[in-house]
Order: C-alpha cells, then sequence, then structure tokens
C-alpha cells in the first residue's frame, strides 16, 4: 500500500487555510481558489517574498495572489517587460550583448553593449518584435546554477559584461538564470509564466547613453528606455501625460517667456534675465514676508568655510564627493582648505552659539536664503529643476524635546498654507529613516523618528515611511506636491536632529540651571527655489496667476496716434504696481496678440484712436477669446486688485486638505 503524499498548509489573507500536497505550485494554488484567479494570477507572495507561480511550494505558508489589480503588479509587468526588450534586440541584432534591465518609475530600460549605435528609427522595429514575442506566449522556466557555471556559460556565449556581473558574487552562491524560450539571463525573478502575461501596454521612448556600472572610467552602453502598464487605457493616459509635460518643459516656456539660460561656461548655473528674476525676486518675498510672520530671525552665512567645521559636523566624512573644495595660500606654507558650503545648518549653529541662550530663548527660529553650492554630475542636471548651484529657503528651530511635537505643527501649518496660496491643492507625506550610514546613536535615532510619526499622529497628517532615506544625521518628514498634470514633486522637509547640536557644542541653559543640549529641526518649504521655479513653470505652463506673472500687462497700440494715450495707460498702471509693458511696434493687432500670447502675458490691453477718444482699453486676457471694453480708472483698479499676492489679501482662502 503506498503512503498518502506529504501535504502543507497554507494560509490565505483571510485567514483561510488550504491544504495541498507537497510540491504544489503558486498556479495550482490560484486554481484550488478558483478559475477566475488561476487566470489572473501573475505571482504569488510566499512569507512575504514574490515568487513565480510555477514555483514548488515545500513547507506550510502564509501566501497572496498578485493580480494585475495589485498595486505591485505594475513593477512586475515592467521587470518582464524590460527582459522582452532584450530578447527583441538580440533577435534583431545578433552579436548585441545584454548589461543591465531593471524596472524603474513608469517603466523600464535595458543597457546594451553594441558597435553600431541604435537610432530612434530602430524603435518602431524593435516594439514589433516585442509584441510578437507577447503572441508566441513564450514559457517562463527557472534554473539554479553554480556561479563558476553560470560565469562560464555566459564567457562561452561571448555575454562578457553579464560574466562580469555574476563574477562578483560570492563564489559560494548560487545563481538563478530565467528562460523565456531559448532566451536566458541571470535573474532573481520573478516572472510570469509566459510572455502573453505582460500584455501589449507598452511603448519604447528613447535612447541614450550610459556607462557600464555608472562609472564613467567604463565603457560606455546604449540605453533604450520603454515604458508599461497594466492596459492600453492606462497607457495611453502616460503618454497624453508625457506630451502635456512636454509642451510644459520649463527649459522650453523659460525660453518663449525670456526667462533665464544656462550655458557651458557656467555648468548648472542659471543666468537669470530681468522678466525672470522678477518672478525669482517675487516668490523669494512672498516666502520672506510669510516668516516673517511666523517670527523667524533672518540671517546670512559666509560662502567659503574651513574644512574643520565641515570635518566636526560630519559632512567632510558624509557629504565630501558633493562639495566644491577652494585651497588657500595664506604665505609661510600655511594652507588653509575652504569648502563652498553646500547647507547652510553648521553655520546657523554657530550663529546659535553666540553669546549664553536660556530656555527662555527657545525655540529660537533662524532662517536663510542661503546661496549652496553642489556637485551634480552633468549627466544628472536638468535647467533649473537640478543644478549646482542654488538658494534654499532654508531654517533652523532649535527648541527643547518637549517643544518638538508644536514647532513641527506649525511648520506643516505654514508649509500647508504656501503650498495652497501658490496654487497646489494637496501633497502627500513621507517620513523618511535612518540610512545605513549615519551618525548619532540609536537612542537618538529612536527618538528622532518617534517624535515625528508623533508629530504627524497629531496632526492627523497621513504618512507613509521612506525606509532608510533620512540624510546622515536626522530622519525626516518630506512633503511632496502633485502638480497639474499629477506629477510629484519633492519639495518641502523638515528634519528633526540631535546629532548636529551634539558634534558641533550647541547648549543653552535649561530651567534647572544646566546646561543641555537643543534639538535642531532643519526646514524648508520650497527646497530650492530655482527648482520650485521650474515647479512653478510647468505646473501653470508658464500661465502664472497674476501676482506671479513677471510681466503682468502689455500696453499695445493699433495705431500710432494712440502712442502718447497708450504711454499714459502704461504709466498709470506702474503706478498702481501693476508690472507693464508698452508696446508701440509698427505690427498688426493679430501680431501682437500672438507675440505676448506666447510670452504668457496675463492681459492684453489694446488702444487705438476711439479707446485714446474715449478713455478706455479693450482688455484681452490670456486664454480668453472674449474681450471687452472698460474705462482706464476700472481697468487699473480691477487689475491692481488682481496683482496682488495672496497673503496680502484680506479674502479667506477655502479650505486646504493634505491628500491621504
Amino acid at each position: 500500500m503506498s503512503a498518502a503524499p506529504a501535504m502543507i498548509a497554507v494560509t490565505l489573507p483571510d485567514g483561510e487555510t488550504l491544504t495541498l500536497p507537497k510540491g504544489a505550485t503558486g498556479a495550482d494554488i490560484a486554481a484550488a481558489i478558483g478559475p477566475g484567479l488561476a487566470k489572473a494570477a501573475l505571482v504569488i507572495v510566499v512569507d512575504g517574498q514574490e515568487r513565480d507561480l510555477f514555483r514548488p511550494l515545500e513547507a506550510d505558508a502564509k501566501i497572496r495572489i498578485i493580480t494585475r489589480k495589485d498595486p505591485q503588479a505594475l513593477e512586475l509587468i515592467r521587470h518582464d517587460a524590460a527582459h522582452l526588450l532584450a530578447m527583441a534586440v538580440q533577435e534583431l541584432y545578433p552579436g548585441t550583448q545584454v548589461t543591465i534591465g531593471p524596472a524603474i518609475e513608469d517603466g523600464f530600460y535595458y543597457d546594451f553593449a553594441r558597435d553600431t549605435p541604435f537610432t530612434p528609427e530602430d524603435l518602431p522595429k524593435i516594439e514589433a518584435k516585442m509584441h510578437e514575442i507577447v503572441k508566441q506566449a513564450r514559457p517562463t522556466t527557472r534554473q539554479v546554477w553554480p556561479r563558476d557555471q553560470a560565469v562560464t556559460h555566459f564567457l562561452d556565449i561571448g555575454e562578457t559584461y553579464k560574466a562580469e556581473l555574476i563574477q562578483s558574487i560570492p563564489a559560494n552562491e548560487d545563481v538563478s538564470i530565467y528562460y523565456h524560450g531559448d532566451w536566458h539571463d541571470l535573474c532573481r525573478g520573478p516572472h510570469f509564466r509566459t510572455t502573453a502575461e505582460i500584455g501589449d501596454a507598452f511603448k519604447l521612448t528613447k535612447i541614450a547613453g550610459a556607462y557600464w556600472r555608472g562609472d564613467s572610467n567604463n565603457a560606455q552602453l546604449q540605453r533604450i528606455y520603454g515604458t508599461a502598464w497594466r492596459d492600453k487605457k492606462e497607457l495611453d493616459a502616460y503618454l497624453l501625460r508625457l506630451e502635456e509635460a512636454e509642451k510644459r518643459d520649463h527649459r522650453k516656456i523659460g525660453r518663449e517667456m525670456d526667462l533665464f539660460h544656462i550655458q557651458e561656461e557656467a555648468v548648472g548655473q542659471v543666468f537669470w534675465h530681468p522678466k525672470g528674476w522678477v518672478l525669482y525676486r517675487t516668490l523669494e518675498n512672498y516666502i520672506r514676508r510669510k516668516i516673517e510672520k511666523a517670527d523667524y530671525k533672518e540671517v546670512k552665512t559666509p560662502q567659503l568655510i574651513d574644512r574643520k567645521l565641515w570635518e566636526m559636523s560630519g559632512h567632510w566624512e558624509n557629504y565630501r564627493p558633493n562639495m566644491f573644495i577652494a585651497e588657500v595660500d595664506e604665505g609661510h606654507e600655511n594652507k588653509h582648505i575652504l569648502a563652498v558650503k553646500p547647507m547652510n545648518c553648521p553655520g546657523h549653529v554657530q550663529i546659535f552659539k553666540q553669546g549664553m541662550k536660556s530656555y527662555r530663548d527657545l525655540p529660537l527660529k533662524m532662517a536663510e536664503f542661503g546661496s549652496c553650492h553642489r556637485y551634480e554630475p552633468s549627466g544628472a542636471l536638468h535647467g533649473i529643476m537640478r543644478v549646482r548651484s542654488f538658494v534654499q529657503d532654508d531654517a533652523h528651530i532649535f527648541c527643547t524635546e518637549e517643544q518638538i511635537v508644536e514647532e513641527t505643527r506649525k511648520f506643516v501649518e505654514l508649509l500647508t498654507e504656501v503650498y495652497r496660496e501658490l496654487g497646489f491643492d494637496s501633497f502627500i507625506t513621507k517620513l523618511a529613516t535612518r540610512p545605513e550610514m549615519r551618525g548619532g546613536t540609536e537612542e537618538q535615532w529612536d527618538l528622532a523618528e518617534a517624535a515625528l510619526a508623533r508629530a504627524c499622529e497629531s496632526m492627523k497628517l497621513p504618512y507613509t515611511v521612506n525606509a532608510g532615506e533620512g540624510t546622515f544625521y536626522a530622519p525626516k518628514l518630506e512633503f511632496v506636491l502633485r502638480d497639474a498634470i499629477g506629477r510629484d514633486w519633492q519639495c518641502g522637509t523638515i528634519q528633526l536632529d540631535y546629532v548636529l547640536p551634539e558634534r558641533l557644542d550647541a547648549s543653552y541653559i535649561a530651567e534647572d540651571g544646566n546646561r543641555k543640549r537643543p534639538v535642531m529641526l532643519h526646514r524648508a518649504i520650497t527646497g530650492s527655489l530655482e527648482r520650485f521655479i521650474g515647479v512653478l513653470i510647468e505646473h501653470y505652463a508658464g500661465k502664472f496667476p497674476l501676482w506671479l506673472a513677471p510681466v503682468q500687462a502689455a500696453v499695445a497700440t493699433v495705431v500710432s496716434d494712440a502712442d502718447p494715450y497708450a504711454r499714459e495707460v502704461a504709466a498709470a498702471l506702474k503706478a498702481a504696481g501693476v508690472r507693464t509693458i508698452l508696446d508701440t511696434e509698427n505690427q498688426t493687432v493679430n501680431y501682437k496678440v500672438r507675440l505676448h500670447s506666447l510670452a504668457k502675458t496675463p492681459n492684453l490691453l489694446v488702444v487705438g484712436r476711439k479707446e485714446a477718444e474715449n478713455r478706455t482699453i479693450t482688455l484681452r486676457k490670456l486664454g480668453v477669446e472674449k474681450q471687452e471694453s472698460l474705462a482706464l480708472d476700472a481697468a487699473v483698479s480691477m487689475l491692481a486688485a488682481e496683482a496682488v499676492p495672496p497673503d496680502l489679501r484680506s479674502a479667506v482662502h477655502e479650505e486646504f486638505h493634505p491628500r491621504p
């Protein structure tokens, strides 16, 4: 009589238990639950680990089946799509080597080693081959090889980059090799049962250069980017968003509006033109008014500071590759190494330490529009969004432990108000916790992380945990804005720091007469004025609310006879505080309408003989076809009222709710 097969128990998310023969696969479990799930299943999660549906289970486990509806499905689809791209490329272009191909936000890429450069014309061919492979429903299998066997195999088939990758794995470890039909690659998995399950909702988007292992000293590779989604509806929505993002590109709009430029002689630094500088100062002055009202004291600290201070703060050890260095010869072999400041915090601690501070002085809120410089690789630079020279709306709150929650709450209220007044109706919050490389004690990190979490809970502010993404000295709350086309931008932050006050020996006299370390809250609302202006340009597509617009009105003549009256209109607007330009060029009114529309001028005031005789103007608002005739005084009063910044208006704003 044969022995009964060994059985295993799998526990479902709802607590129900299924009993199956040992060696049952994820696909078997999905089928046991129901035919619908058997068809929809993509991968299985076994005790928290994602695994292929075709792998057997050997022991009891808690399981969950992932289908296309699950949030995790997107990353899985993109992972398989990267393999799909590599398959198609190697079938179309024999001799091409594959290197690395991960899933990334909104898509995937694969880096290839090939003598002949890819061109944009190659992308439709590769994409067509990818669709062909999907239709073939090539089956996926997984094999486990000893590391050395894998190295030998990939060297034998000419995949030297892949062999080098495997050689970096410890010699005693096995590696997993995934086959899709005959094509195979080193991969941790998991993968779908067949290529058909990837679906057809993908598109290749661009070609770029890349270095092997991200090192510019290594060979240059060719990177092909793509995007992949659950279905065609999601893909079409994303492509529409990409198209809209291209129209809103701050670099393009910046040129059209004559706001700024960047050139090779000052890599990663911004040349602000007059109109752009008006926009910059308008934002800076607005933030300055907000923080003055919130009882911050503005300071200014040096640009060049001796390395000794950066060593004391820990930045030299943890941030040195991102710092610009200057060596000064003072004579007599007395050389000083200075760093151009990448941040303002050590300088603010030096101001705090001047003179004895008491608990009665806390919280002390110190703000600076600090000009910072950080080395960013040239490949990472992007218009004014990612630069090497920028200004932070930086501030540091020196406080007691008992004041942490209240000061965090006040900051979040201020940040919320600023975002709302700048046109962002929602944000999300992330709690970034301790990184692997960090200063301070575990007890300090425990206290800091718990205090930030407690502050969020006291405000009923939803947050997600961004594990390991804190700075080397502090955990932080990150505030992520969503713009008009649904893109997220991490801008504001508040960091809770026990480390720098200790490293830099900051103290105050506590109520009991003893010296005590303050807690230091590093905080910023925009993060970087340059980057935030880039975000604003793309959010509004250059069509700023009137108070932010660099030029708020243009007065344009129809005939030269109206020039004197046009000058009077422009003077009246300027006297009322409206930023105005005068256009008396000998051009048609249609030409002038097009010109000022391209420049995103919010208001065009057209004057001719009739308007001059009646002391009126014809007003055309940007984006509005209908025009209206107004008396000059009425037009000036209306535009002057509309141009008042939101913090100076008396109207009550609508309620704002953070995004869950």
